[in-house]
């Protein structure tokens, strides 16, 4: 067999110089964005980070424009009368006219819409009078002007990949090779398609980089941007609408009061350095003192002892993705949508540690995992974190401790190091997220036989450890960690697994700022922290409309409201509600007027999604 008639027969080399042109072409488009968005006042070094970290985000979507050139060019190896070139051109100049019709619009519409383009353009287009109605006709004109000569350079360039090349495959012997060469190209396609060989998949996040905004914007590919928004943009307002809006308002209003009366201090200090310690996963089932298995959670038991302890808090949500937006937004859990995953929307969200920016904290957020898992990265830079340390900020051989990621002995120490490395003249906030007491629950730790107790009792034994290790430095007495998870797990496995007990979890104030250890018996929920923590530092946090001063002798109406996947509970003093939408019904439902509760929970879950259609 000749090796020429697989390698040099110029297909190889075409498919190859047609991605390197789509590539280049994207990075290009990020200084032109630039210019025309109002980056000229930006240093150099920071037009070329744009390129750099969106060069991934481009190289995705290359790969997904490669896909149908190559599957040309398998079939014109079988099918020798197949037209490549002509198809090609054709589908060169579909491709030109959509990228040029992309990048002009998201030019056009970033001045007035501050986020880069997305689904959300199609709902103007359903009402095109409307939309025309806030475009002048020469503005329309000079942007259709731009757009239909961006899409003829776009077009040439992309042609210049066409060149003379030998066709003919005269033995099926010779095309076999040259089809498995071709077939085994799709391997490196789809591995930037993906985004590499961890767990998280592409996404806007792997652009971001930056406390600007603007910075991150201008990394993200507009295309890709666009085209991953539609399978997440949606009529979010229809969504549960259960009542009309008269009664929908009238069974909602009074039930997240922001009157913070007479609040109970519990701290020495208005502005004590924050440890926010989020533990993966790590709810009652696990926690001997909330009733669950015993020895598994003898430091945080103890911990919680010597602090204040919420016996009575409930997770907002049943994934970390949604915990952890509960927790910073003040915000209660979507059932079937997530903020996390949909930067436009959760960049319009109120955020606790933005607050602390604007105060001058010093932000900072710690995992061992994925950065980029569930879109994470941008959400945090865009809700106030001006430092992020993951997984890649750690040696080679720490990162594959764990499935995902680095172990939780590991991350905790170097979050000690780092504490203890601050300048004590900086207020500073930093949330850690465990990672751990996951599947598949494999820790380098022995004290239960059954894995899943011994990986959360591992866990925490790290807490136990930093917290005693911290006490012993001056870092303490200004200090508050807040100890709280992202969601619950139900151990042992059976039964329902959203019943309230999973979702029971231990929310625990300490630190040489706390004044005294004190319970606090009123039902609570995991949204409602970041009132409660910005009522005790003396900020106002009427902004976040979802989330309650529990410590406030105004909180009067208490109740416990969680989504889980297409369903909600409610919980209050008369008793508990968990409704399944996809049922039609309360699938648990104790106490009496379960009408009510259910209808209440039903008011909570339509008033979040029209609030997050408006956003």
């Amino acid at each position: 067999m000749n090796r020429s008639t697989v390698f040099t027969d110029g297909r190889l080399s075409m498919l190859i110089r047609h991605y390197l042109l789509l590539l280049a072409l994207f990075i290009v488009e990020k200084p032109l964005f630039m210019l025309y968005a109002g980056g000229g006042g930006y240093s150099p070094v920071e037009w070329l980070e744009v390129m750099r970290h969106g060069l991934s985000v481009d190289l995705s979507v290359a790969g997904y424009l490669t896909c149908l050139p190559l599957l040309m060019v398998i079939t014109g190896i079988w099918w020798e009368s197949f037209p490549i070139k002509t198809a090609m051109k054709w589908y060169d100049g579909i491709v030109s006219v959509i990228l040029s019709l992309i990048f002009c619009g998201d030019c056009a519409l970033y001045p007035f819409w501050g986020t880069k383009l997305d689904a959300s353009v199609f709902f103007y287009l359903k009402t095109p009078g409307e939309a025309m109605a806030s475009i002048s006709v020469p503005f329309l004109i000079a942007g259709l002007a731009a757009a239909a000569a961006i899409a003829w350079l776009v077009y040439k360039t992309l042609t210049m990949a066409l060149k003379p090349y030998g066709h003919k495959y005269p033995q099926v012997l010779r095309r076999i090779p040259a089809t498995v060469v071709m077939v085994l190209l799709y391997a490196p396609i789809v591995l930037a398609i993906r985004g590499g060989l961890g767990e998280s998949t592409m996404n806007v996040g792997h652009a971001y980089f930056s406390t600007d905004q603007f910075l991150n914007h201008s990394a993200v590919n507009p295309a890709f941007s666009l085209l991953s928004s539609m399978g997440k943009s949606d009529d979010y307002a229809s969504y549960y609408d259960y009542f009309d809006e008269e009664q929908r308002a009238g069974l909602f209003e009074g039930l997240f009061l922001q009157e913070d009366g007479n609040t109970e201090m519990l701290l020495k200090t208005r502005r004590p350095n924050v440890l926010l310690m989020i533990m993966e996963g790590y709810g009652g089932d696990l926690v001997e003192r909330l009733g669950g298995t015993p020895g598994v959670s003898p430091c945080l038991d103890r911990i919680s002892r010597e602090g204040v302890f919420f016996e009575n808090c409930y997770a907002g949500s049943y994934r970390t993705d949604r915990g952890v937006v509960c927790i910073l937004n003040g915000h209660p859990g979507l059932p079937v949508s997530s903020y996390m995953k949909m930067p436009v929307k959760s960049a319009t969200l109120p955020s606790f540690p933005s607050r602390l920016a604007q105060l001058g904290y010093d932000t900072e957020f710690m995992y061992g995992g994925d950065i980029n898992f569930t879109n994470m990265q941008s959400y945090l830079w865009s809700n106030g974190y001006r430092n992020i340390i993951s997984d890649t900020d750690f040696t080679p051989a720490q990162r594959h401790t764990n499935a995902w990621g680095v172990n939780d002995d590991i991350t905790f120490s170097a979050l000690y190091d780092r504490i203890c490395g601050k300048d004590p003249s900086q207020p500073w906030m930093t949330t850690f997220l465990s990672l751990s007491s996951h599947e598949p629950f494999d820790v380098p730790f022995n004290r239960f036989e059954d894995k899943i107790p011994n990986s959360f009792a591992y866990t925490d034994s790290c807490l136990g450890s930093l917290v005693d290790k911290l006490k012993s430095t001056p870092v303490w007495d200004s200090l508050l960690v807040v100890i709280i998870p992202d969601h619950g797990f139900p151990y042992p496995q059976e039964g329902f697994f959203q019943a309230p007990h999973v979702r029971h979890i231990p929310a625990i104030w300490t630190g040489g700022a706390v004044r005294e250890p004190r319970v606090v018996e009123c039902l609570t929920n995991q949204y409602d922290m970041a009132a409660t923590l910005l009522a005790q530092m003396g900020l106002d946090h009427s902004e976040f409309g979802f989330s309650r001063n529990v410590l406030s002798s105004a909180y009067e109406r208490q109740f416990v409201f969680y989504t889980y996947n297409n369903g909600f509970c409610f919980i209050d003093s008369t008793g508990v509600s968990v409704y399944d939408d996809d049922a039609g019904k309360c699938v648990i439902d104790e106490g009496p007027d379960g009408r009510r509760r259910t209808d209440l929970g039903k008011a909570i879950l339509q008033t979040l999604y029209d609030d997050l259609g408006s956003r």
